[in-house]
């Protein structure tokens, strides 16, 4: 049997799917990822620079270059690929138990995947947030200002430095979608990890903790990854190929 006819089969055989999604599923959609040879942190020495939060409030150059890059960003333009729909498949046949997902760029939810499935561990680029008064707004605003010129946009109730909604470097992780995602992965029967290198913790930790809890693991990813030797089948197809055939339209 061939690995993708394993998961395939394991698909087909699981009702409490857990989906860990990472920026490897956004990359059809014309987004770049982080890690991969053309990813942002491999071509921009001060991309981790402006995703820290002490730099980001105390470096106002920083800031203006972590504006510039979100104004610019390439998520503005992207639209979900057939991976992110196949997702939602799999939700409309009652079968996804949730989706807990690195990636910021809100494109499950634009394809149409229900928001209380939806876990967001690094937060949503798509909102801003004061940090002085904590008023919020969809980031379309702040982007808009940038474009017209303004490049340190600051709140327009306080006055205060304002960022998107994602967490940065040096930020604790939301504990209720932690604690959200440490359920899934306790009930699931079956992890799908898409588009994730599992490197980055503490979500690379829900495969081997699933894995304790007797779930099935299918990994798709274009590169090894730590837990490819815990999983039934590892797929490196393009993920928004290969998805949609794991989960036929139901």
């Amino acid at each position: 049997m061939t690995d993708f006819s394993r998961a395939a089969e394991l698909v087909a055989q699981s009702s409490r799917i857990l989906a860990l999604t990472g920026a490897g599923l956004s990359t059809a959609s014309g987004i770049p990822d982080f890690r991969g040879p053309r990813g942002r942190w491999t071509l921009d020495p001060d991309a981790e620079k402006i995703s820290t939060l002490s730099y980001y409030l105390t470096d106002e150059a920083v800031r203006r270059k972590a504006w510039r890059a979100r104004a610019d960003a390439a998520v503005w333009a992207a639209r979900p690929n057939p991976g992110h729909l196949a997702l939602v498949d799999l939700e409309r046949q009652g079968r996804l138990a949730g989706i807990v997902t690195q990636n910021t760029d809100g494109l499950h939810l634009l394809a149409g995947s229900s928001p209380e499935l939806v876990h967001q561990v690094h937060g949503n680029a798509r909102t801003w947030r004061c940090e002085s008064c904590g008023l919020t707004g969809p980031m379309t605003e702040m982007v808009a200002r940038v474009h017209a010129g303004d490049d340190d946009p600051r709140c327009p109730t306080c006055g205060g430095i304002t960022r998107a909604t994602v967490i940065l470097f040096e930020e604790a992780l939301d504990a209720d979608v932690l604690d959200a995602a440490t359920s899934l992965a306790e009930q699931a029967d079956l992890v799908l990890a898409v588009g994730t290198s599992l490197t980055v913790h503490p979500v690379a930790g829900l495969v081997p903790y699933a894995r304790r809890n007797s779930a099935r693991v299918v990994i798709v990813n274009a590169q090894r990854t730590p837990y490819d030797g815990l999983a039934d089948a590892v797929l490196r197809d393009p993920i928004e190929q290969v998805l949609p055939r794991l989960v036929p339209r139901g």
